[in-house]
């Protein structure tokens, strides 16, 4: 028979007959593994833990801990809970068989041994073992890139938030993997202007955290237009367009003017922002003229909305997994439910506004999980 085992591996067996363990040794020396020996429970015990041995065949009926026991042990040790065990026995019950899988055995093969059987199955769960292993490993390497990635992308929003007088700012950021589509962004422009971009990448973690760096380097790179919210859209889109096949991006561009107290806004296939007006002491969303997705085509016409700020007035630029959130009876938070609480908010504090509402999302949402990227922004003014 061709040996199909690694060298590197090693085989822990246990019982305290020297006859089987002879018996084994000779069955199992053609594999080319490590044969460790243990006599009883507490040496195999001592053994797994040190030496980890990629496969364990235990026997059953032996002084002292008997093989039940000692599988009980490895399976609630974190070191040595996922090594195999096979166990070996003379008993044949079905009872036994049933309870030894229960307590965490892969196999049962009773005495006396058949040589093939042995080998066949000490094969089959190496190999199990051995790919397990791999996959792990894969795993762990994938989760520390994803977590490289979701670093780099978070290095990509705002290191802070702009000092604007006469204005308080806030926001929050939660992607629903290690890497979202969601993105804002913000540029102070002469004369005192704040721009604001909120933008939406389709999807979630990677492909999404493309379109969202690539979102991100447009704007940086934009050296005109950035204080026109239709011509700043229209820039992002056409590049989209360019490098774009199979997604889209949504968003939202606005510009406020301190003197003149007014915000110009652009909107992409995007949510539209939420104004609060203070002297109203009501919320509602900004009835703007919205253009298609960015990425899919070129746009013939931006619209821009115009609204005069108060004191107290405040602004919510969000994306839609804020009002896609789910809970339990698969209900959504929905619109209303986010006009209500930025309605209600106890504070003009925009950091305790922002608090607010993540609390009530999730207090919604209860136990399930977000499936959704989410970017909020508030802007307050005094």
């Amino acid at each position: 028979m061709t040996a199909t085992i690694k060298i590197t591996e090693s085989i822990l067996l246990v019982d305290d007959q020297p006859v089987n363990l002879q018996v084994l040794m000779h069955t199992l020396e053609r594999l080319g593994c490590k044969l460790l020996v243990a006599k009883n429970g507490e040496t195999a015990l001592t053994i797994a833990q040190k030496a980890r041995p990629d496969l364990i065949l235990l026997d059953i009926m032996m002084p002292g801990i008997d093989g039940f026991e000692v599988c009980r042990r490895l399976k609630a040790d974190p070191s040595t809970q996922k090594i195999p065990v096979i166990f070996l026995s003379a008993l044949d019950d079905t009872g036994d068989k049933v309870r030894g899988l229960q307590l965490g055995a892969v196999d049962y093969v009773a005495k006396p041994f058949q040589p093939e059987e042995v080998i066949a199955r000490v094969n089959t769960h190496l190999t199990i073992h051995r790919l397990s292993r791999e996959v792990q490993q894969q795993r762990d390497e994938l989760e520390h890139e994803l977590q490289v990635v979701s670093q780099l992308q978070r290095n990509l929003l705002p290191e802070r938030l702009p000092q604007v007088p006469g204005l308080r700012l806030a926001v929050h950021y939660e992607t629903s993997r290690y890497a979202g589509g969601d993105y804002y962004d913000f540029m102070t422009l002469p004369g005192g202007l704040l721009a604001v971009l909120i933008a939406d990448a389709e999807g979630h973690s990677a492909p999404a955290a493309v379109m969202m760096a690539m979102t991100c380097a447009l704007f940086r790179s934009c050296s005109t237009g950035l204080a026109e919210p239709d011509r700043m859209l229209s820039f992002i889109n056409e590049n989209l367009c360019k490098v774009n096949r199979d997604s889209f991006v949504t968003a939202v561009y606005a510009v406020y003017d301190p003197a003149r107290r007014t915000l110009r806004i652009a909107c992409a296939g995007h949510p539209l922002p939420i104004l609060y007006r203070f002297s109203e002491k009501a919320a509602a969303e900004i009835p703007c003229d919205s253009v298609l997705l960015m990425g899919l085509g070129p746009y013939a016409d931006v619209p821009v909305t115009e609204v005069t700020l108060h004191p107290g007035d405040r602004i919510l630029f969000y994306t839609d997994g804020v009002t896609d959130r789910f809970n339990a009876s698969q209900e959504r938070y929905g619109t209303n439910r986010l006009l209500g609480q930025f309605s209600n908010a106890a504070s003009d504090d925009p950091e305790v506004i922002l608090k607010e509402i993540v609390d009530d999302i999730s207090k919604f949402a209860g136990d399930c999980p977000a499936d959704d990227d989410q970017a909020m922004v508030i802007i307050v003014v005094d």
